[in-house]
């Protein structure tokens, strides 16, 4: 059963959400559930990848399931592995002279499997949104995994037999790009490249996302974002960022991001001494002030 019934379908429910996406993402997301294939989301940190996973996952009413990518994931923290310290007690209680295929064939059932993220997606009967997040941290192995699986859709434990989809997740899979995808596996994917939005689309995120912000001090703020943005940063200012500083300020009951109030609060868009020194000296603020 597919999740919407049209781009614009999911563009309208995405937006409900508070996610407004634009025809692109829109379109995008539909065929990637009308296909039924993986969704590679790929793009600087921050621009809203994860995000947009959990928006389609409260759009649908579907359940979100999260595998976190990063160096050193195996196969156990990621598909499955057994309760090894269950499966010792249930041998240390067997009854002396029980044969052993007996025991084995009690240890190695359901009862003992430790379902993670991709195994308890493939199990789910209801609408779930497998989302794998940071895929390029992962290592090379793990990716012959992810390939594996995302094949099919079924997984193969040689103690239970092979598990199939009763129905596919809807998949999305982001990268920051901090190493290139092997071709295989975005060959796999339906692929979207997000990138920081406008200073008038992230305008609106704020106003949505924001209840409470003056159109002006919006404007204000994704003006200034924008700025540091084209600063050579070590870290850019995220969506999140954003919005968090529109928070701040509504705390602080500013109504306009002046010079004092972007330097008493520029730590919350900014998270390196260097790069707060470096967008003082673009913005003529004073660095004493900073913080």
């Amino acid at each position: 059963m597919s999740l919407f019934t049209s781009p614009e379908d999911a563009r309208a429910r995405l937006a409900a959400g508070d996610y407004l996406a634009d025809a692109h993402i829109a379109t995008t997301v539909f065929l990637a559930d009308a296909l039924g294939k993986p969704l590679l989301v790929e793009g600087p940190a921050g621009v809203g990848k994860t995000e947009l996973a959990k928006a389609v996952a409260a759009a649908t009413g579907a359940d979100l399931v999260r595998l976190q990518c990063y160096e050193g994931l195996d196969e156990g923290r990621a598909l499955y592995e057994w309760n090894y310290r269950k499966q010792l007690l249930r041998i240390q209680a067997t009854p002396e002279g029980q044969d052993w295929n007996a025991t084995h064939d009690d240890i190695f059932s359901d009862e003992f499997l430790l379902a993670r993220p991709l195994l308890t997606a493939i199990r789910r009967t209801e609408p779930t949104v497998l989302l794998i997040d940071e895929t390029d941290k992962t290592d090379v192995e793990v990716e012959g995994l992810l390939l594996e699986v995302l094949s099919d859709f079924q997984v193969t434990i040689p103690e239970l037999g092979t598990v199939t989809a009763a129905r596919r997740p809807f998949v999305v899979l982001t990268s920051n790009a901090t190493r290139e995808l092997s071709e295989a596996l975005k060959r796999r994917c339906l692929y979207l490249y997000l990138d920081y939005p406008t200073p008038e689309r992230e305008r609106d995120i704020v106003l949505a996302q924001v209840p409470g912000i003056t159109d002006a001090l919006a404007e204000q703020l994704v003006r200034t974002v924008a700025t540091l943005r084209a600063l050579d940063l070590k870290k850019s200012p995220s969506i999140a960022e954003t919005l968090d500083w529109a928070r701040t300020l509504l705390a602080l009951e500013a109504d306009a991001l002046d010079e004092e109030a972007i330097a008493r609060t520029l730590g919350v868009v900014l998270k390196h001494v260097s790069d707060q020194n470096r967008a003082a000296k673009e913005l003529g603020l004073p660095t004493a002030e900073l913080g």
